[in-house]
């Protein structure tokens, strides 16, 4: 979370730095300058300032990004029109198998976590479950795993938005996977043929507002700390502020809410990645650090639960939150390897695409 005067809120997207502690910087980029660059030198100067971030946090924020704000708000409306159906209706989409990775995940069926061990994972489901609820939504051309769509008559225009956003997130990250490529000194489109099949899933995500003492002192967090599993997350944030005025002082405060912490991983503390209008967070998943043998970090993050408000003279509850995150995957069949230029020795085994990613889902839900 951060304040800031008013005067200070319309420039905020032209810092240099969003979050910052001690040597850990999340950057904001303006991705306009690689998208409408004259020449590879151009290309190459926002390359190395994205790979060199993610170098070091692993997270960006990236501004002019190509994709409309109404766009954007237009999901954002779509999700929440969804998520505010009946029980009875979203249950009919449960999602049902790793494999696929589609369809509704009601509140506490997940528990994101780092380990592996299916006993850690259901204690901690028990104990702690991730307090939100999903859609998930995958390539719709699938000849196998269908998408599990609810009706039109109960959430009109949702499918056709949604499959027009996947469209447009993949188109994106395959830009920004280009600039990987130039930021590693490999050719631009040295990725393109190993994420064309289009093996995402696009993730709608609501966190109903609950009460503060149902989380606190528990462990529990809207999702627990983890990492990614495929090459970038590009995440959408929701725009829920606060506004205080402070009349003395003539002083606009302005409360941004958000909920995503990035570890810094020198020094264990959390760091909030507070939404800057208009950007885009993206972050490198563990198989992108794979691929360049931790070249580019895979950065633990976590959602924490926003400042509550009071109900009572005894009790607090959270507000109601969304957000968007893409996860973008090299294709199935691909066998990650360690990249040129990334060392002369693998710190890691081959590793198929599909395997690892359908193993990381088996873990986490229940």
């Amino acid at each position: 979370m951060f304040f800031v005067r008013a005067s200070v809120y319309i420039g905020l997207q032209k810092r240099c730095f969003a979050s910052v502690a001690s040597d850990f910087r999340i950057p904001v980029i303006n991705f306009s300058k690689f998208r409408a660059a004259k020449s590879d030198t151009e290309k190459k100067e926002t390359a190395d300032e994205i790979v060199s971030a993610f170098k070091n946090s692993g997270f960006i924020y990236v501004s002019d990004h190509g994709i409309p704000t109404d766009t954007v708000s237009n999901v954002f409306r779509k999700s929440a029109e969804f998520f505010k159906l009946p029980d009875e209706v979203k249950s009919q989409l449960a999602w049902e198998d790793p494999r696929s990775n589609r369809g509704y995940v009601e509140v506490g069926r997940e528990r994101v976590t780092q380990s592996a061990d299916a006993q850690e994972i259901l204690a901690l489901r028990e104990k702690a479950p991730d307090f939100k609820e999903s859609m998930e939504i995958g390539r719709d051309w699938d000849s196998e795993w269908k998408n599990q769509w609810p009706k039109e008559s109960d959430a009109p225009e949702f499918k056709q938005t949604m499959l027009h956003f996947f469209q447009t997130c993949h188109n994106l990250h395959v830009e920004m996977m280009r600039s990987v490529a130039l930021g590693l000194h490999l050719s631009e489109n040295f990725f393109d043929r190993k994420i064309d099949q289009q093996c995402h899933n696009l993730r709608l995500l609501s966190y109903p507002p609950v009460r503060r003492m149902l989380v606190d002192g528990k462990g529990q967090a809207r999702a627990g700390v983890h990492s990614d599993y495929g090459t970038l997350t590009l995440l959408f944030q929701d725009s829920v502020c606060t506004l205080i005025l402070i009349p003395k002082s003539l002083m606009l405060i302005i409360q941004q809410i958000g909920g995503l912490e990035v570890m810094n991983p020198h020094t264990g503390t959390f760091i909030p990645a507070t939404p800057i209008p208009g950007t885009i967070v993206i972050n490198v998943g563990d198989l992108l650090a794979r691929w360049s043998n931790d070249v580019l970090r895979s950065t633990l993050h976590r959602v924490v639960a926003a400042p509550a408000k009071m109900i009572s003279s005894a009790e607090t509850i959270t507000p109601l939150r969304q957000s968007i995150a893409f996860f973008s995957n090299p294709n199935f069949d691909t066998e990650i390897t360690c990249l040129p230029n990334c060392g002369a020795e693998a710190r890691y085994p081959p590793v198929n695409t599909e395997t690892y990613i359908v193993g990381r889902l088996a873990a986490t839900y229940a």
